[in-house]
C-alpha cells in the first residue's frame, strides 16, 4: 500500500512541488516508483494555465478511475493548480477520486495518505473524498524538501509563492494566491544543503521571481531583495551556476541587469516573457509595459552580456488580436532574435477578466500564427547553434540521454542542450566539449580531454 507514483503537468514550479511531495513521502516510509502500473497510489500534480493541460489531467484521472473500480484499495489523488481551481467540481465529475489537494497544502499529502491507508487496513470507516483547499499561513515555507534518492546535479528552489499581477488571461493568482516570500536565510540554508550533496546548479523559482520580498524585506544600497538573495546564493561554495525564472518586465531594474556583469555564477540565460508585440494587445492583457520598454530591457541586458541567450513566452490569438497586431508580434519576435520560446494558442480560462471576451480568433488563425513564430524560432535557434560548431564550451552533465548508447546530456551556461558520448562518471561534472554538429534544439560534440577527463579516452575506446 505504500508505492506512490506522481505524474506532473505544467511548469517548473509544479515539478518542484512534486519533488517536495516525493521527498516528504519518502521520509514517511513510502516508496516512489517510476510508473503508474507499479503504484498503489497515483497522484496527479496538475496545471490550469491552459485548457489543454486541464483536459489531459482529467483524461488521465478518468482512465485511472477505471482501475479503481476494479481495485477499491487503489488510491487516486489530484493535487495542484487544477485541484485548487476546480475543487469540488472535480469530485462531482470524478467521484472515484480519493484526494483533492490545493497549492497551499502539498505538505499535508503524507498525513492524508496515512489516514486513508489506515482506513483501508480496517482501522476505521472509509472516509469520503478528502478535499483540502484552504489557504494556509506560511505555506511558502513548506516547499523545501528535496528527493535525495539520487544525485541532483541541478535543482529547483522555490523562493516564493503566489502572484499579485492581474494579467487578464491568467488564472494563477486564483490558484496560487497572493505573493508570499520565504526568508532569505531559509533559502540559503536549503541551497547550502543541496551543494553539500553535490548540486552544482540551482534555478530560483517564483511566479514573478524578481518581485521576491519587495513587501517583506527592505532595499539595501538601492538593491532589491531579489538582488540581495542572488548575492547570497552566489557566495555559496559548491554552487557554480545560478538561474532564475520567471521575471516580469515590471520591476526588472538596473540593479538586476548589473548582476549579469558582476556575478560570474549567474548564467547568461534569461527567460523573459513578452506575450505580445502589440501595445494594444499588451494593454488588453493587462501587461503593464510597452513593447518599447520590453525591448529596452533586453538591449541593456545585451550591453552588459553580449552573449546572452534569451527565451520568451508568446500568446497568439488573444481576443481582439488582428492581423496588424500579430504582424507587430512577428516583427518584434524576429528582430529581438529569441533563442527559445514557449508559444501558446490562447484558450479561455474561467474566472479571468478576459473570459467574457470569449474566443473570437478562430482555430485556423491561431494555428497559422503559431506556425509563423515556430518557423522564425527554428531558423534563429539553428543559426545560433551553428555559430558554435567548431568552438568549445564548458558543459555541466546532468545524466544519461534518453536515446543512444553511452550518450549523456548536459547544458551550456546559455542553456543549450548538449549530447556527448561519454562515461557515467561524467555526471555531475563540468567538462569542456567541442561542438561538431548542431540542430535547432541540440548541440553534438566530443569531450576536450583534459586532466581527469583524459581517463575517459580509454573507457570509450
Amino acid at each position: 500500500m505504500n508505492r506512490v507514483y506522481i505524474k506532473t503537468y505544467g511548469c517548473q514550479m509544479n515539478e518542484r512541488d512534486s519533488d517536495a511531495v516525493a521527498a516528504m513521502l519518502r521520509a514517511k516510509g513510502y516508496a516512489l516508483v517510476d510508473n503508474e502500473f507499479d503504484a498503489d497510489v497515483v497522484l496527479l500534480n496538475t496545471c490550469s494555465v491552459r485548457d489543454q493541460a486541464e483536459q489531459k489531467a482529467i483524461g488521465k484521472a478518468g482512465h485511472l478511475a477505471k482501475r479503481k473500480r476494479k481495485d477499491p484499495n487503489f488510491i487516486l489523488g489530484i493535487m495542484g493548480c487544477m485541484a485548487q481551481n476546480r475543487g469540488d467540481e472535480l469530485v462531482d465529475r470524478l467521484p472515484d477520486l480519493d484526494l483533492v489537494v490545493g497549492t497551499q497544502k502539498f505538505h499535508r499529502v503524507p498525513e492524508h495518505l496515512d489516514a486513508m491507508i489506515a482506513t483501508l487496513q480496517g482501522q476505521g470507516p472509509r472516509p469520503e473524498t478528502i478535499v483540502d483547499l484552504a489557504e494556509e499561513i506560511d505555506s511558502q515555507n513548506t516547499i523545501k524538501s528535496h528527493n535525495s534518492d539520487k544525485l541532483q546535479v541541478t535543482a529547483f528552489v522555490s523562493i516564493m509563492q503566489g502572484c499579485n499581477m492581474k494579467c487578464s488571461y491568467c488564472i494563477v493568482p486564483k490558484t496560487r494566491g497572493a505573493e508570499r516570500a520565504r526568508p532569505m536565510e531559509a533559502i540559503v540554508e536549503e541551497i547550502e544543503g543541496l551543494a553539500a550533496k553535490g548540486t552544482r546548479e540551482v534555478t530560483l523559482l517564483g511566479q514573478i521571481v524578481n518581485q521576491y520580498g519587495i513587501r517583506e524585506f527592505p532595499f539595501i544600497n538601492q538593491k532589491s531583495p531579489f538582488v540581495q538573495l542572488l548575492e547570497k546564493v552566489h557566495a555559496i561554495e559548491g554552487i557554480e551556476r545560478i538561474r532564475f525564472t520567471s521575471p516580469h518586465p515590471v520591476g526588472f531594474k538596473n540593479d538586476l541587469i548589473e548582476c549579469y556583469g558582476r556575478l560570474p555564477k549567474l548564467c547568461e540565460y534569461l527567460h523573459f516573457p513578452m506575450q505580445s508585440g502589440s501595445n494594444a494587445i499588451l494593454k488588453a492583457m493587462r501587461r503593464p509595459y510597452t513593447i518599447e520598454k520590453f525591448r529596452s530591457i533586453i538591449d541593456k541586458m545585451r550591453t552588459v552580456r553580449p552573449d546572452m541567450y534569451i527565451s520568451t513566452d508568446v500568446i497568439v490569438g488573444f481576443p481582439g488580436e488582428t492581423e496588424e497586431d500579430f504582424e507587430l508580434t512577428r516583427k518584434h519576435f524576429e528582430e529581438i532574435g529569441f533563442d527559445m520560446a514557449y508559444l501558446f494558442k490562447y484558450s479561455v480560462r474561467p474566472d479571468t477578466t478576459a473570459a467574457p471576451l470569449g474566443d473570437p480568433v478562430n482555430k485556423e488563425q491561431k494555428e497559422a500564427r503559431n506556425q509563423v513564430l515556430l518557423d522564425i524560432l527554428s531558423k534563429r535557434s539553428l543559426e545560433r547553434n551553428e555559430t558554435l560548431v567548431g568552438t568549445a564550451e564548458e558543459v555541466l552533465f546532468e545524466g544519461p540521454a534518453k536515446k543512444g548508447e553511452n550518450m549523456f546530456l548536459g547544458r551550456t551556461r546559455g542553456n543549450r542542450v548538449v549530447l556527448v558520448k561519454a562515461s557515467p562518471r561524467l555526471v555531475g561534472q563540468f567538462a569542456k566539449v567541442r561542438f561538431d554538429r548542431a540542430t535547432a534544439s541540440t548541440l553534438f560534440g566530443e569531450l576536450v580531454l583534459e586532466g581527469v577527463e583524459s581517463e575517459l579516452e580509454t573507457a570509450l575506446s
